[in-house]
């Protein structure tokens, strides 16, 4: 019996098999399986890429230096990411390496409070940003409050370290049975929320609401007029997922910190920076920002993130991104047609959402069953089509992020997977309507 203890999130395990290794966009397991890693937003050049490989082996050269020492890979990394991801963004004024997207969300949403002498903070409906800190506070999915959600039924949630507000979601879709795919406009009122508040941090794709032009400029401008530092969380959609550099290059407006995490070492390392505008870091220069870590930016981290950056930028991996995505997005709208198991579909670049009917509401579901739900059902018949999806554990939603790096071919693979387990879906749902 093994001693490690696990999250629970998919109670029980469907598969006593084990990860025992991968390559490109599939991954190898113990009893023989060879699977499509399709929902992997860690690993945007899947599994054993080369240059990742040969980065890791001479990070074991450097010197293990800490945050209070100046090392020259560090700053080149700094330099090479504002280059890269930013190029042309003027307003950039410098970086902050983390170890994960939740740590970077945590310093940048304390930061914001310090800069502004404000407590409240702001995030949209059906957030995740993470679980430290305050970036647990503004996670207001109820099913990841990093307390316990008890299999008997009631939840424990820990204590809120800040008031959090919340603001209404972008709601534009690629396909909606209803009919409806544009987002309506925020009205001045749904905004009310921003004012007086520290901070308002907006992520581009949880819980398969996604990026929308109108609503991050109708968000900049609260902000910039409240006084309230805005925070573009790219842990998922940044360095090339959504189609592009950045999801929020989509508009002109921009924000006062951006948040990478996931990717940005490429899945070889974990990693995560802080972004500053110039007008931060301003402040910055006549203070001291006390925060301090002993592993960020640990050798490891920051030769991996080098690495990745020249790859994707080599290789065009946002660019890629996005002429995949629009054609598999083009794709998951015809099965979405064909299956009355499917209510909506949405998503950008290669980060899709397809959200099934027959489920609990998301807003009061807290995951304190085991039972199994009508995703659960898809994401076992698509793995036994040789292809693995996933939930998020949420009862009526799936996510598909497969590597950058992946070929058309296997796009089709995934939708001939998901296909399969659609059709599941239909009958479970056309026998619960009966």
């Amino acid at each position: 019996m093994s001693h490690l203890i696990t999250s629970g999130l998919h109670v029980p395990h469907r598969t006593k098999a084990l990860v025992v290794g991968g390559e490109g966009v599939y991954l190898e397991y113990s009893d023989g399986t060879r699977v499509l890693d399709a929902s992997n937003t860690g690993g945007p050049l899947g599994h054993r890429h080369p240059e990742m490989m040969q980065a890791i082996r001479e990070a074991a050269e450097f010197p293990v230096v800490n945050e209070g020492h100046r090392w020259a890979e560090r700053d080149l990394a700094a330099d090479e990411l504002v280059e890269t991801a930013f190029l042309g963004e003027s307003w950039v004024g410098g970086v902050r390496f983390g170890m994960s997207g939740s740590e970077v969300n945590d310093i940048a949403l304390t930061l914001a409070q310090a800069l502004t002498g404000r407590d409240p903070i702001v995030a949209r409906e059906r957030a995740y940003h993470g679980l430290v800190g305050l970036s647990r506070d503004v996670t207001v999915q109820p099913q990841w409050h990093g307390g316990l959600s008890r299999l008997a039924g009631g939840v424990a949630r820990p204590s809120a370290g800040a008031e959090v507000r919340t603001i209404p979601a972008p709601r534009a879709s690629a396909w909606a049975r209803s009919g409806s795919v544009n987002a309506e406009a925020l009205g001045s009122s749904d905004l009310d929320a921003i004012d007086g508040a520290a901070a308002v941090i907006v992520d581009y794709t949880q819980g398969g609401h996604y990026y929308d032009r109108g609503y991050q400029d109708a968000v900049a401008q609260r902000a910039a007029d409240a006084g309230a530092v805005w925070i573009a969380d790219e842990v998922v959609t940044g360095l090339g997922r959504s189609g592009q550099w950045m999801q929020f290059h989509a508009s002109d407006t921009r924000p006062d910190i951006v948040t990478l995490g996931k990717p940005l070492a490429g899945g070889a390392a974990p990693a995560g920076a802080v972004v500053l505008s110039q007008r931060a870091v301003a402040v910055l220069r006549s203070a001291k920002w006390q925060n301090y870590s002993t592993f960020r930016a640990h050798p490891v981290t920051i030769h991996a993130v080098r690495a990745h950056l020249a790859v994707a930028a080599a290789d065009g991996l946002p660019e890629r991104a996005a002429t995949l995505g629009a054609e598999f997005g083009g794709m998951l709208v015809e099965l979405a047609e064909r299956h009355p198991s499917v209510v909506r579909v949405a998503g950008s670049g290669l980060h899709w959402t397809v959200e099934l009917s027959g489920g609990p509401d998301w807003r009061t579901w807290e995951s304190t069953t085991t039972d199994t739900h009508v995703s659960d059902v898809v994401v076992g018949e698509a793995r036994r089509h040789g292809v693995q999806i996933s939930t998020s554990d949420e009862p009526t939603s799936l996510f598909l992020a497969p590597p950058l790096i992946i070929e058309r071919a296997e796009l089709l693979r995934i939708v001939e997977a998901l296909d399969a387990g659609l059709a599941l879906a239909d009958r479970i749902v056309e026998e619960a309507r009966a």
